[in-house]
Parts: structure tokens; sequence; C-alpha cells
């Protein structure tokens, strides 16, 4: 069944292609199509397009649908285009007349974006509750390790003394960044299209108030154009801030595989969480965070991907925006495990104390030198000099003194300001 089958013998290759992998990918936008089904019909009862009696009707077949999707007994077969002609043709079947009335007063384009919008509003808060849940480990293992020091590194060259409740609690705040991306892509998607059709709006006295309330949508997208104009937008703005979030964990990960090296050894994680080498009985892999960060590096070229589909196109709306559907709900599924599987394994970590003891780290506190002869009265260019001088003629003598370093900023953690920061962000 076609929603716009008009006896047409349209070229079974030329289906194929037009359809491409929706049937898999309307699986996961099925029980949202159900719930703006439910309120469309809901709409049409108020606006006189239905009766009472048909409307519980529909509203009945349409809870046994949602429930054969909820365990997983839902399928689209090749008879249907998508999940929207599926639906409808059960109405049909069930209900007959009554099931006909449905499509009423809108169109397949804002049925895909209300199911779309949402899927991502759902997805977004899920993500969301995953990074609170990342953010707060982070937050636990900067406590734990507040006074373990570290080298810094610019330009993967020994810079300044760091520490690991620095690092941890860094990518903490990071996250927090990442939030007000999702909160962003929320409330873009927070607008209810439903109403507006094909992008030209309908001549039925519809009442998009209604549905916009009913499906919990917090605006109306008033201009009808506008709302079709979103198709593409609605996915982009998560692919955004998925992809900031994606690019957190890529750094973290990358950190991570820098810092297990023999050569840094300034971590390690249990066997459980490495691989081994097929030849090399020695090999304790990070293949785990590997993946992560490629997977997220993945993510992160998704904006270029859609930011490429959309050149030049003109308003209203063309069959290209059936691809930003596939590859955000891909996408979405991956930093969702990513978040999962970080947080699983980060929690596994195994730090190695007295790291700067390392005579190879004795340049790391060159700037504790530094300052100790400015507080003494010297000018800052001229202890510069100084220590400089000391450097190349092998005259520097380190002040390690472990817990100066740490009354100084990187011991100033402001834990619970960020957590603040965050619970702010989740409101």
């Amino acid at each position: 069944m076609k929603l716009w089958n008009k006896e047409d013998n349209l070229n079974i290759k030329i289906e194929k292609f037009t359809v491409g992998k929706d049937r898999y990918y309307d699986l996961y936008l099925a029980e949202y199509d159900i719930r703006a089904t439910i309120a469309h019909a809901k709409m049409l009862h108020n606006i006189k397009i239905i009766t009472h009696y048909e409307l519980d009707k529909i509203i009945s077949e349409l809870e046994k649908i949602d429930n054969d999707i909820k365990i997983g007994q839902f399928t689209i077969e090749e008879d249907y285009e998508d999940v929207h002609s599926k639906i409808e043709s059960i109405l049909v079947e069930k209900l007959g007349k009554i099931g006909k009335k449905i499509h009423t007063g809108r169109s397949r384009n804002d049925q895909v974006l209300v199911a779309t919008q949402l899927y991502l509003k759902n997805e977004i808060f899920e993500i969301k509750l995953l990074t609170k849940s990342l953010f707060s480990t982070l937050i636990e293992l900067a406590k734990k390790n507040k006074n373990l020091l570290l080298p810094g590194y610019t330009h993967l060259q020994v810079a300044m003394p760091s520490s690991f409740g620095l690092w941890f609690s860094s990518y903490a705040e990071s996250l927090i960044d990442d939030i007000f991306y999702l909160n962003t892509a929320f409330k873009i998607n927070d607008q209810n299209p439903l109403g507006s059709a094909a992008g030209y709006g309908s001549s039925f006295k519809i009442d998009r108030d209604f549905t916009t309330k009913e499906l919990g949508f917090n605006e109306l997208k008033y201009n009808v154009i506008s709302s079709q104009m979103n198709r593409g937008k609605v996915e982009k703005s998560v692919a955004i801030a998925i992809g900031s979030l994606a690019s957190t964990l890529s750094k973290f990960s990358a950190d991570i595989c820098f810092y297990m090296t023999q050569e840094l050894n300034f971590i390690s994680f249990p066997d459980e969480i490495t691989t081994g080498s097929s030849i090399m009985p020695h090999k304790k892999n990070p293949d785990v965070f590997e993946l992560i960060r490629g997977k997220c590096n993945i993510i992160q070229s998704l904006i270029s991907e859609f930011n490429s589909i959309s050149i030049n196109l003109t308003s209203g709306y063309h069959r290209d925006l059936q691809l930003y559907k596939g590859k955000v709900i891909e996408s979405i599924i991956d930093i969702k495990n990513c978040l999962e599987i970080f947080n699983y394994s980060i929690n596994k970590i195994r730090i190695r104390k007295n790291i700067l003891d390392d005579d190879k780290y004795k340049y790391v506190f060159s700037v504790e030198n530094l300052n100790e002869l400015v507080n003494s009265g010297y000018s800052f260019r001229d202890a510069y000099l100084k220590i400089s001088d000391d450097i190349k003629t092998d005259n520097f003598i380190p002040k390690k003194d472990f817990n100066h370093s740490l009354k100084g900023s990187i011991g100033n953690l402001c834990l619970k300001e960020i957590e603040i920061k965050m619970k702010k962000a989740l409101n």
C-alpha cells in the first residue's frame, strides 16, 4: 500500500530504490506515529470530522498496534512503503470506511516530521541521562584522585604539573557544554509541525493548538512552510549536539590511549577491558577506547553529510530529505552505546602513583621555580631568563613541592560549583 497510490505502474526497481531502508528505520518511529495519529484523531473528533464512536474505534485499534510495537510483533512488510502506510492499512482493514478518515487534514510529510521530532525529543532526553551518569562518574573519580599528580602536555611535550582530579573534572565540565547543545536541539524539536500537511496547510479548520498540547510540544510551528523547511533542520540540530558530545568522548579516548602507552604508563585497565594480540602474548590493547574514538569521529562528520545533502535545496519538500532519517538514527544508537561503554570502562581505571618522581619530568616544575624567583623579588622576565639559562647549562634543580603545586590552580577543582552548573543545565 502507498498513501499516494493512484493505480500507477511504478517500476519495481524504482520503488525499491526510492523506499531504500525506510521500512527498517521506520520501526524506530512507529510508536511515535501512533501517538501523533491518536492526537490527530482526537482533533478530528473535536472539529466534527469523525464521531465519538469512530474515535473510540480508531483509538482502540491504534492502541492494539502500539502494544504490538512494544512487544516486538510489529513489522513492515514489502507490501507497504513505510510505517505510515502500514498503520493506515491496518485501520482500513479493521475499520473499513472509518479507517479511511484518519488521513483527513494531514499529509505523509507532516506525519513523518511529527513522528521524527517526537522520536528525537525522547532520544535527546535519554542521551542527557546517559551524559549525566558519565558526569557523575567523572566527578567521583576526580574526588577520589584529586591529589594524584601527572604531567600536563602541550604540543605532546611535557608542560606543567596537572592532576588526575583536574583531568577527570575537565571532561566532566566539558560534558556540560554538550548538554547545552542537546538543550538547543531539544528546543528546536519541541515545535509542533502537525497540521502543516505537505507544507501548505489544509483547508479544513484543524486545531493545531490542540495537537500541540496533546503531544506535549512546548510550542507550535506556526508557518506551515517553515514547518516543512524544518525537515532536515531538526535532524541537523541533533547531529550538531551529539557531534559535540562525540568530540568530548573522542578526545577523552585519545588521552586514555596515550596515557596507556608503555612509555608513559600513567593508567591501566583490568584484562576484562583490554584485548590481546594473536601473536604477541604481552599485548593489552585499548581497543574499546579506540573504537569509541573512531565511532565518535564518524558521528562528528554527520553534520558535514547533512550540510551536503541540503545544499541548494529550495523551500518545500524534496525526497533528498529522506536520507537524513537513517543517518541520524544510526548516530543516535552509536552515541548512546559509546556513552554506556565508556562509563562502564572508565570506572575500571587504575592509576599509577608518584608519576612525577621520575627524573624525566623534572622540567615540568620549571614554572614553579620561576614563580618562586618572582616571589623573591625578580621581575618575571628576568626570572624566566634565569630559569631558561639554568636548563640550558644543566644547572636546573626542580622544586618538587607537590603540596605547593596542589595548593595552586590545579588543586582548585571547583567540583561543587561544576555539579551545580550541571544541575542548572539539566533543568
